[in-house]
């Protein structure tokens, strides 16, 4: 079947039977969806957001999260989706950061959503009460929005990364990403089915679920990762293509064989990964499999996709992260900004990505170009042919099954605990989440290390941090080691840990 238009909307109009999201009871149509899709714009309209407004996310991966988005999109707005694993201080620091006059949430999440934005002045929605029920129609004066994602730093403090608003309708935004996936993803229109089965609140699948919708694939969200149960997913609704972390290919490996064995999944065209590192054997297990179909691509929140491996590229060349895609250059700096020959390790800089800004943080933006060369503070090297290797993510950032999670920020919930005079907090490798956060502990005087104290400090981090950024090991040190200057060097704890000489 062919597929009428360069956008959802377009789709919808042109096709409106055509199947959008599968997995309920029914399939929910192009058509349907747009109907939702416009009577929420309209109730955003009346509730007095105009373009350049923010309007916030604390979803679970459900359907009606797409409907915000669109809308958003058609409605000159920013949408900022919000984890809603984040404690409600967090949450509220986002909101307020983000200036979100409305939220979106649901049941689940309804009480910390209602706290957090009561401390922003935001106005609550609950999908599980309805999005309105107004005029199902598109709203006339439709034009671009934006996703603003909110990415931490080393401060800490997560920054929305933001990019202008032109007064443009979204089909022509629409249409050159469309073009830009085909280009550098090889996706195309046509009756493919996507698995949005990574949280939607994350960058990637955020963009790899609404591009399937300007498409015309259908979209399957699954509420969450399981491993049969994505595998189920797979059979069930011959899916196509899907975004991944490494994580979910550690659990799916670690299936039993005949769990593995009685799913069919020969639908699968496209896999793609990027978020961290894999491991080698752990990608050629994953293609002995499922076969050629992985497709890992590096880049960040702030800009995009730079550089691609398509799974013959990758066999050719085991470990490359990629090559350059079309209209990026990538190059390998020194601390002083000296570019660095093949073979040597820099820093990893990108020219050619879409522009951005860090919300309310000119510093933070500055800190991070080079000239017109950005950098997400990657280390990695060049080959003789361009494809790059990466040696390392940012000395102080922990991946940990896909999530950027950053030690600055736990350190400063610990060190508001009276017991600690002090604490380093370290990524350590882990087979299934690619690493873990370590806390080591410099104790106050008085105060008595042990199984005690561990326990009160993640009691103490209970409230102020979501689970995921929770040491999963806390312990005790007499004394941190430091530098002459007297500051931490997380690199060199990391390396005296791991060698067992701290």
């Amino acid at each position: 079947m062919g597929v009428q238009g360069v956008s959802f909307y377009e789709i919808a109009a042109g096709d409106p039977d055509r199947p959008a999201v599968l997995g309920g009871a029914a399939p929910v149509t192009y058509g349907e969806l747009h109907a939702e899709v416009n009577r929420l714009s309209h109730t955003l309209r009346g509730l007095g957001l105009r373009p350049g407004d923010t309007v916030a996310t604390v979803l679970g991966n459900r359907p009606e999260f797409l409907t915000v988005l669109l809308a958003a999109m058609q409605s000159g707005l920013y949408i900022v989706p919000v984890s809603r694993h984040l404690t409600t201080p967090e949450i509220g620091y986002i909101l307020a950061d983000s200036g979100a006059r409305v939220v979106v949430t649901e049941r689940a999440c309804a009480q910390a959503a209602a706290e957090a934005a009561g401390e922003s002045g935001a106005v609550l929605l609950d999908v599980d009460e309805g999005l309105g029920d107004g005029d199902p129609a598109p709203p006339a004066d439709r034009r671009m929005g934006s996703v603003m994602l909110y990415t931490s730093g080393t401060t800490g403090r997560p920054k929305g990364v933001r990019r202008p608003l032109l007064d443009i309708p979204p089909e022509m935004l629409f249409s050159i990403m469309r073009q830009s996936l085909a280009r550098h993803l090889g996706t195309e229109p046509g009756d493919d089915v996507h698995l949005a089965v990574g949280p939607l609140y994350h960058s990637a699948p955020c963009v790899h679920t609404m591009m399937a919708l300007s498409l015309g694939h259908a979209v399957v969200v699954a509420p969450r990762f399981e491993p049969e149960g994505a595998l189920e997913l797979i059979e069930r609704h011959r899916v196509t293509n899907a975004f991944m972390v490494p994580t979910m290919f550690h659990r799916l490996l670690a299936l039993p064989e005949e769990v593995r064995a009685r799913h069919d999944v020969s639908s699968l065209r496209q896999v793609f990964h990027s978020a961290a590192p894999v491991p080698v054997e752990t990608k050629q297990r994953m293609m002995e499999w499922w076969g050629p179909v992985l497709y890992e691509y590096y880049g960040s929140t702030e800009s995009g996709v730079v550089v691609l491996a398509r799974p013959h590229e990758w066999l050719a060349r085991p470990g490359t992260v990629g090559r350059a895609v079309e209209g990026v250059e990538i190059k390998i700096l020194d601390p002083e900004g000296r570019e660095l020959p093949p073979g040597e390790t820099g820093q990893i800089y990108a020219r050619g990505h879409s522009g951005f800004e860090y919300h309310r943080d000119p510093a933070k933006t500055a800190a991070a170009m080079r000239g017109d060369l950005y950098t997400p503070g990657d280390l990695g090297h060049l080959d003789e042919d361009g494809w790059l290797y990466m040696s390392d993510r940012r000395t102080d950032l922990i991946i940990s099954g896909g999530v950027n999670v950053y030690p600055a920020e736990i350190e400063a919930v610990l060190l508001q605990h009276p017991a600690v005079a002090d604490a380093v907090v370290i990524g350590v490798p882990d087979a299934e989440w690619g690493q873990r956060p370590v806390a080591l502990v410099e104790p106050a005087p008085g105060a008595a290390p042990g199984p005690e104290l561990a326990a009160g400090l993640l009691a103490h981090c209970e409230p102020r941090l979501a689970r995921l950024k929770h040491p999963r090991r806390i312990e005790f040190r007499e004394q941190l080691p430091r530098t002459p200057a007297g500051k931490l060097s997380r690199s060199r704890v990391r390396d005296a840990y791991l060698n067992g000489t701290t």
